[in-house]
């Protein structure tokens, strides 16, 4: 019998305690494709450091007529930080491009959706990403076979509505895990 293959679009991938790479340390990314060709996400419960919306609006000369404060930055991996996405509730699809993922999730990379949440015409539910989290074919197959992540199924009310310190533990807390009983140490049975 042949192993299924893995299939994580729309999925969360939550940080084992034992992750060596600080930068995905008790992260929850949410997968935005994943095929054989590799996989790509986003890391949703890191806010970007010294970052605003309204900044990188004006940065990117985007005229803003309502207030768009509550729109948070993330750094949403390490792969081109300087690239920004948009993850956001699918009612709202991109004139340019969107990428509907899963659960009423979609995303889009184009400048198309700032103008709009500008003018207070995007989305309902938004968080705007600076970078991604990328991985080559069979690479993140290898890191979860080898305890780095657990999956579970990405919900808007966990990507959009819970508080990023929370994140993390609701997403185990999902799969019937308590945090504080997990250990850093990797073993089998």
């Amino acid at each position: 019998m042949q192993d299924e293959p893995l299939e994580l679009t729309g999925a969360l991938l939550i940080a084992m305690p034992g992750m060596t790479d600080f930068r995905f340390s008790q992260s929850v990314v949410y997968m935005c494709d994943h095929s054989a060709k590799g996989a790509m996400g986003l890391i949703i419960n890191k806010p970007a450091i010294d970052v605003s919306f309204t900044d990188l609006l004006e940065q990117l000369e985007i005229e803003q007529t309502v207030n768009t404060g509550d729109v948070g930055v993330y750094f949403g991996g390490p792969v081109e930080t300087g690239r920004g996405f948009v993850l956001h509730s699918s009612e709202y699809e991109s004139d340019l491009r969107t990428l509907r993922v899963d659960n009423g999730i979609a995303l889009t990379p184009t400048l198309d959706i700032l103008e709009d949440i500008a003018m207070g015409e995007g989305p309902s539910r938004v968080m705007m990403m600076l970078g991604y989290a990328g991985w080559g074919p069979g690479q993140l197959e290898k890191e979860i076979a080898e305890n780095g992540w657990l999956t579970c199924d990405g919900t808007p009310d966990l990507v959009f509505d819970t508080a990023n310190t929370r994140k993390w533990g609701r997403a185990l807390e999902r799969l019937g895990i308590n945090p504080a009983l997990l250990s850093a140490e990797a073993g089998n049975a």
